[in-house]
């Protein structure tokens, strides 16, 4: 549905995007994660035809960006970095327009228009200029203009961003929902709405495509992955007697809520030994906790050492 293949887009002596190999599926939520400067933004620029591949090519259900370019846009609904529109319109003007561009009309654009402002809450500022409203509102209102033609693949750029709690969940709710028969790329940098609503996770650091899998495969390269944590009075003699069991590695002690974090070398599986030493002891702890592991100490990881990219 998405596909990229030895993706690059160079900006003079800038390797912006450098051999990106991306594909997606339909049913698949790829979150896009990298830090600033890592060339998420242009990547996603590039497929959807707003910028041109310096080399390499990109795909949209089937249609090369490049050489098809207008096909590729019909199978496409992009929201990009910022939310852009046209402030001076009026939120239904501005929906209205964009579903003519889009090639709706009669009956099935008034019922595709009434079906989006509902999902999206439109309602009170419908008869509104965009450029007087909230940062959550503009966002939404860009959101609908990306799903208005019903797309099969989707660009997702920070689409909570400026958005409450419960109109975060209720977007996560929305995008869990059209990945059933969708490919969507979600890029963001709130790493729990990767655990949240992703399937499939890339890391980009440098223009380059570090790590690729899915949440649970990135977690399980965290040194937290298998770790056992507990609440208990914190001291000396339980770092030291946790420290002491054969399969540990570290023992972390949060002072300030008495969190105790207890890693495993790696492979080693530690809960037993850790309840035993524990029972034995008499030591009485609650929430006793199985790690998956971090993704956000992964992604540090991965891309801490990489120095950013200068500005084009």
């Amino acid at each position: 549905m998405i596909e990229t293949t030895h993706l690059g887009k160079r900006y003079g002596t800038l390797q912006a995007v450098d051999d990106l190999n991306l594909r997606v599926a339909a049913g698949q939520v790829l979150g896009l994660l990298g830090p600033n400067g890592a060339g998420k933004s242009t990547s996603m620029r590039i497929i959807a035809g707003y910028l041109l591949p310096s080399s390499g090519s990109a795909h949209v259900c089937g249609h090369d960006v490049v050489r098809d370019p207008l096909a590729a846009r019909r199978a496409l609904g992009y929201l990009p970095e910022g939310a852009p529109s046209y402030g001076e319109m009026k939120v239904r003007e501005f929906l209205l327009f964009v579903a003519r561009v889009r090639g709706k009309g009669g009956i099935a654009r008034s019922r595709r228009m009434d079906e989006i402002i509902a999902l999206l809450q439109l309602e009170p500022v419908l008869e509104r200029t965009i450029e007087t409203l909230s940062k959550g509102f503009r966002r939404r209102v860009c959101l609908a203009q990306a799903l208005l033609h019903d797309p099969p693949a989707l660009i997702l750029d920070e689409p909570t961003d400026g958005l409450d709690p419960n109109q975060q969940s209720e977007v996560h709710a929305l995008i869990r929902d059209m990945a059933r028969d969708r490919a969507i790329i979600l890029c963001t940098h709130a790493l729990n709405e990767v655990s949240t609503v992703c399937n499939r996770v890339a890391i980009l650091a440098d223009g380059r495509l570090r790590a690729q899998g899915t949440p649970a495969e990135l977690e399980a390269q965290s040194r937290y992955h298998g770790a056992v944590s507990f609440h208990a009075p914190a001291s000396a003699l339980l770092r030291e007697l946790l420290a002491r069991l054969p399969e540990v590695d570290e023992v972390e002690i949060d002072s300030a809520d008495g969190r105790v974090t207890v890693l495993p070398r790696a492979g080693a599986h530690i809960l037993g030994e850790v309840q035993r030493m524990l029972d034995a002891q008499g030591i009485k702890v609650d929430e006793l906790q199985l790690e998956r592991g971090r993704l956000d100490e992964v992604f540090r990881r991965i891309t801490g050492h990489v120095a950013p990219a200068k500005a084009a």
